[in-house]
């Protein structure tokens, strides 16, 4: 699995929102500088967090975007899945039920299940509040 660009553009945006003063709306144009990303690409991104709630956004000289909830409330997961759709490893895991014809003889199954668990055990288990609190702390790291 491999996270594209919009995935970790998204979470840096979110970021960017998360670590600004609360209640204030934040040009996308300072976020763009901040995070050296384009705002052309931003603006795509941000009309998806806009349309999911995540972010409202006002216009004007004083416009700009926020986040409509606190950062706990945020998971990496939740942001990753907007913009990248399934983290699933193997196409057979996507749909509730596997329909893969081979799925009761295949035996390596069981490790795309595991490794499915996984990625989702870490990446709904840290949200933008723990990411900040880790980069204000000085850890490289999310606990």
């Amino acid at each position: 699995m491999k996270i594209s660009t919009k995935g970790r553009y998204a979470l840096r945006l979110m970021l960017d929102l998360a670590m600004q003063p609360s209640g204030e709306f934040i040009p996308l144009k300072l976020v763009g500088e901040r995070q050296n990303i384009s705002i052309k690409y931003l603006e795509q991104i941000i009309n998806i967090l806009v349309r999911a709630g995540y972010v409202r956004g006002v216009r004007g000289s004083k416009g700009g975007y926020k986040l409509t909830s606190p950062p706990e409330n945020y998971t990496v997961g939740m942001i990753l899945r907007l913009t990248e759709g399934s983290l699933v490893p193997v196409s057979c895991l996507e749909d509730e039920v596997n329909t893969c014809p081979r799925c009761s003889e295949c035996i390596t199954l069981p490790v795309w299940k595991k490794l499915y668990k996984a990625v989702s055990d870490v990446v709904d288990n840290i949200t933008l509040a723990d990411i900040i609190a880790d980069a204000e702390s000085g850890n490289d790291y999310v606990i």
